[in-house]
């Protein structure tokens, strides 16, 4: 079976081109882009368009990639060992598997997400290159090596806050996830919000390409932040003549689901002070 855009997923030709390419070549899909433009979502979409079990493995900047094998509990087994809980004569018992662990040993092939590699220390990525080649990791505790039984369809996301590793670059199947064009964005809200009226449609995503078209803001609002914006609009049943302002002039309605941060809101206070300012 084949990936392409699902009736809650809006996938454009060369997302599909990219995510059937990885799983044919077997090589990991690193999937770039902004934060809010559909990555985490596409593996999940990804597993059920193919019928197959997710295991998410989410990435923080106190992640080591070791954590994604194993973790082994040494101070619950010297506690228990001075106890005398019999549990201590198998070391099997103070394991814990990991993601990798668990995709590896499972009865069928399974979608493994590592989302956002990009938080974790420089050497996560370096750190995982033989176990994702090899499909295989030593328990240094057991003596045993864990092999895939089947090689799971592998979905790396990046928000591009570091670089990553060539040697892992080159392992990898590389997309870029652009920000969706009107068309498409109009795509993706109507997947969303079946009902929405055009007129409405029409006018918030023309302030909201106004919007993201401001110089100097800090953070442009992303897709997930226009759905918030669109299901407040119309949970306040907002006519499209509410929308049509010039975004230099004013702020939009229930900016707070779109600008984020201090900043942002300030550019925008001091460009409609200034219009005000012309205009007089």
């Amino acid at each position: 079976m084949k990936f392409s855009s699902t009736a809650a997923y809006v996938a454009t030709d060369d997302l599909t081109v990219a995510v059937n390419a990885a799983v044919t070549l077997q090589r990991p899909l690193l999937v770039k882009g902004e934060p809010g433009t559909g990555k985490t979502e596409l593996a999940r979409q990804v597993a059920a368009a193919l019928g197959l079990p997710l295991i998410e493995w989410h990435v923080k900047s106190t992640t080591k990639a070791s954590q994604g094998l194993y973790e082994y509990d040494a101070v619950s087994r010297l506690r228990d060992s001075q106890l005398g809980d019999a549990r201590v004569n198998d070391v099997r018992n103070y394991i814990r598997k990991g993601k990798l662990w668990q995709a590896f040993e499972a009865e069928g092939r399974v979608v493994l997400l590592i989302d956002e590699i990009d938080k974790a220390d420089i050497e996560f990525p370096n750190d995982l290159l033989q176990e994702l080649d090899r499909m295989e990791f030593h328990v240094y505790e057991t003596g045993e090596t864990i092999r895939a039984k089947t090689r799971p369809v592998i979905i790396i996301t990046s928000n591009n806050e570091k670089d990553l590793p060539d040697a892992f670059l080159r392992r990898c199947f590389f997309h870029y996830i652009r920000f969706p064009d009107p068309e498409t964005l109009a795509a993706i809200v109507r997947v969303h919000f079946p009902t929405i009226k055009d007129q409405l449609l029409t006018a918030a995503l023309t302030t909201f390409f106004e919007l993201r078209e401001v110089p100097g803001l800090k953070k442009k609002p992303s897709t997930s932040e226009v759905l918030d914006w669109l299901r407040l609009l119309l949970a306040e049943d907002l006519a499209p003549e509410d929308l049509r302002k010039e975004v230099r002039t004013a702020l939009p309605r229930l900016h707070g689901a779109l600008l984020k941060n201090e900043q942002d809101v300030q550019l925008f206070e001091r460009l409609a002070f200034m219009a005000r300012g012309r205009q007089a």
